[in-house]
């Protein structure tokens, strides 16, 4: 009889699931950053723009690549300052849907500005389909609890073989925040994040694959919702920016004077509130504005309306419009 690899008894592995994954149509690899490592890599890109406001990482892409990288401005509508980009025809343009905020319409108009050389960032808007003939990425982790996982959509095609992330040696910091406070595995889960600097471009992992098969995307889109909606009806007044809601909305940015000084307080509360990009606080203009003073509002899919009303409760009596017996 031929040998082969197969083993049949023993001890059960974890379950296998059957669903389909929401974005099964895109390519899935192991991180955000390298989904751009891999358009770097298939369509030969040389110089890109990226905003002030975001994370290192994507620097970091360029910076290993070998490609030059420039920043430019961001407008109060999340759009490019377009004064502060000297455009040459062969460079690629980095856009952030920050929050799932930017219509169609605008993305389209940025896409034709840029001659088509655009890459769309969604990692804040997982549920949001994209739009076709635009290089789109989206980030599982920002979502869902795996440890690994991005999707990306594009006809660019790279010619060598990848090898399959594995994430058994990093689901410490997911298995155990069902049964322990969040605190405990904190470390782990920030040096799992810190892994995929040095991580190569790699297809996302088995482990992944199945998490996402199991899960009820509907149900997750639409708690996502309702809480946006709810803490909407509560903070729409005082918030500087009009976040819209979406369908499986990712946070509520909520912009307010002194930004930095109630993030620390909340958390005091045990209300974790991001500092999404610290290296964009130190910049002037609205990279900085909205790097300290925007607050990313948890309203996923683990709290129901009546975690949003303790969270409203909170904010509101810090900021000293509640008074609570």
């Amino acid at each position: 009889m031929e040998e082969n690899d197969r083993s049949i008894g023993g001890y059960f592995e974890f379950e296998h699931f059957y669903g389909e994954e929401y974005h099964s149509q895109a390519l899935a690899l192991n991180c955000a950053r390298n989904c751009l490592a891999y358009l770097i890599e298939a369509r030969n890109i040389t110089r890109i723009w990226v905003p002030k406001y975001l994370c290192a990482s994507v620097r970091n892409v360029a910076c290993k690549y070998g490609i030059e990288c420039n920043l430019y401005e961001t407008q109060s509508d999340f759009l490019p300052a377009w004064n502060s980009i000297t455009w040459a025809p062969s460079d690629y343009l980095y856009l952030v849907d920050y929050y799932g905020q930017l219509s169609d319409e605008s993305i389209l108009d940025v896409q034709a500005a840029c001659g088509g050389r655009l890459i769309l960032d969604e990692v804040m808007a997982f549920f949001r389909m994209p739009i076709p003939g635009i290089d789109t990425i989206y980030s599982c982790r920002k979502f869902f609890g795996v440890a690994d996982g991005a999707y990306l959509y594009s006809d660019a095609t790279l010619e060598r073989e990848l090898e399959v992330d594995k994430s058994h040696a990093h689901m410490d910091f997911v298995l155990g925040r069902c049964e322990c406070d969040s605190n405990v595995f904190y470390p782990a889960s920030a040096q799992n994040n810190k892994r995929f600097a040095d991580e190569d471009i790699k297809w996302m992992s088995p482990i992944t694959h199945n998490i996402l098969r199991a899960i009820d995307y509907d149900r997750v889109g639409q708690l996502r919702l309702d809480n946006f909606r709810h803490l909407s009806k509560r903070l729409d007044e005082l918030n500087e920016l009009k976040p819209i809601a979406s369908t499986g909305s990712f946070m509520y940015p909520f912009l307010t004077s002194n930004g930095d000084k109630l993030r620390k307080q909340l958390q005091e509360h045990k209300i974790y509130v991001s500092l999404l990009w610290n290296e964009a606080a130190c910049y002037d203009g609205y990279a900085g504005r909205f790097a300290r003073d925007i607050l990313p509002l948890p309203i996923d899919q683990r709290y129901t309306l009546e975690d949003m009303d303790y969270e409203c409760d909170v904010l509101l009596e810090l900021m000293g419009y509640l008074n609570r017996d």
